[in-house]
């Protein structure tokens, strides 16, 4: 597909699929707010079949909201069904997933170092990973959610644990990320279409026939209700950390991602509690404090990372220390040689011609005004890297992009390790 028709293609999926997930998220919160401030109605409203009713005053009018137990005495000739907020947001998830990551697949689809290295078997891996997850989920919640809760909590984690752990491993880092964020969200739907709305159907067909709805399938929407509550906060940042480099171009990005997960889904505990009218300022205390250890304990896993690539007297050897908490990864073998040979004769600077022509190999073939590759009409993020003066200008997105092997995109160029290296030192050197 031409590279500029894609670029407008996935401009227009991405506006779509945020205004439905705007749309969804904002629904599935109001309804677990209405659900936990519905207060007690008075009698002659309890004659009429109503559990539960609340007063709301907004855009210049006062509503009135009321929940009956089962149905009015008389049905309302239009009944609202939400569910097109779920089923719209993942398609054009799902769309904008493949315009991106499965069209482009060797460019971002793809990682260095991945089991799968071809573009056509990552994009199968990929649909295998949401499609076993999804599978995996729907055993969990129909077989063990019923009779065991805090095993089904146990294993539903387990398994969340274990796709963060997986997807760096099928894909590249920025990919991994975006699918974890796919699976939960591919859940979420899943739990609208499977659970939630027959549910809702059974109960409606219940009603028509003048008969008693069944309990149980509706408690069972209202747990998988709960779920896609707890499920929102993780997915946002998913789809929002291919902007953060430094996160999951980390050597232990799983760990960081499964982390970053559960405190995301804690902290939105907290206002689920205050829509009862329990306030637990705790967890949001606690959720800020377990964020700052991620990123303690990040700069800690750095700094000992520089002390371990110091000299026999603990000095820091001539290695490059950068201002990114993004660490560049470094085999044993390579960390040796390197270290051989700067023992052997004093390291020349890096000069000019040299990054101008390492960078026209592997930078400017896409980050030009005129990409010469045929999968950019334009410079990804508008970065250009034809000059060393736009090299300065972008430095601090390249330096973690090159750290983290994010850049080049899938290595397509085959950037090596020195390579790295002479342009990493080239720019720490050029204040």
């Amino acid at each position: 597909m031409d590279a500029l028709l894609l670029d407008w293609l996935s401009l227009l999926l991405r506006w779509l699929h945020v205004i439905t997930a705007i749309a969804w998220i904002g629904a599935s919160f109001y309804f677990v707010w209405l659900d936990n401030s519905l207060e007690t109605p008075p009698e002659w409203k309890k004659e009429k079949g109503i559990s539960g009713d609340l007063w709301a005053f907004h855009g210049g009018g006062i509503y009135e909201v009321a929940k009956y137990s089962l149905a009015p005495p008389t049905m309302p000739t239009t009944l609202h069904w939400f569910k097109w907020e779920a089923y719209s947001t993942w398609i054009t998830g799902t769309l904008l997933l493949i315009a991106v990551y499965y069209f482009r697949a060797e460019y971002y689809l793809v990682g260095p170092n991945n089991l799968v290295a071809s573009p056509a078997l990552a994009i199968s891996a990929s649909v295998l990973y949401l499609a076993s997850g999804l599978a995996v989920y729907e055993l969990l919640v129909r077989w063990i959610a019923p009779k065991n809760t805090r095993l089904f909590i146990a294993l539903l984690y387990s398994y969340v644990v274990f796709s963060c752990w997986l997807a760096p491993q099928l894909f590249s880092d920025r990919a991994a990320f975006i699918h974890v964020g796919a699976l939960l969200a591919t859940i979420m739907a899943a739990n609208v279409f499977l659970g939630i709305m027959p549910a809702q159907r059974g109960f409606m067909r219940a009603v028509d026939a003048g008969k008693t709805p069944d309990k149980a399938p509706m408690l069972a929407a209202k747990t998988r209700s709960i779920h896609n509550n707890y499920f929102t906060l993780p997915v946002i940042f998913c789809m929002i950390s291919n902007h953060y480099a430094f996160l999951y171009g980390h050597p232990y990005n799983w760990l960081i991602l499964i982390a970053l997960l559960t405190i995301t889904a804690y902290a939105r505990h907290f206002f689920n509690l205050r829509h009862r009218g329990i306030i637990k300022p705790s967890i949001l205390i606690l959720a800020i404090v377990a964020t700052l250890a991620v990123a303690a304990a990040m700069q800690i896993g750095k700094n000992q990372k520089l002390k371990q690539s110091g000299g026999e007297n603990g000095q820091p050897s001539q290695t490059i220390v950068l201002p990114s908490v993004a660490d560049q990864v470094e085999t044993d073998q390579i960390q040796a040689k390197r270290e051989q040979a700067e023992s052997t004769k004093a390291r020349e600077p890096v000069t000019n011609e040299q990054i101008t022509e390492l960078t026209n190999q592997h930078c400017s073939g896409c980050h030009a005004i005129h990409p010469s590759n045929p999968a950019f009409a334009a410079a990804p993020a508008g970065i250009l890297l034809e000059t060393t003066d736009q090299l300065l200008t972008s430095k601090q997105k390249i330096i973690p992009a090159v750290q983290s092997g994010y850049m080049p995109l899938g290595n397509m160029t085959g950037m090596t390790q020195k390579e790295r290296e002479t342009l990493l030192e080239w720019l720490a050197q050029t204040q």
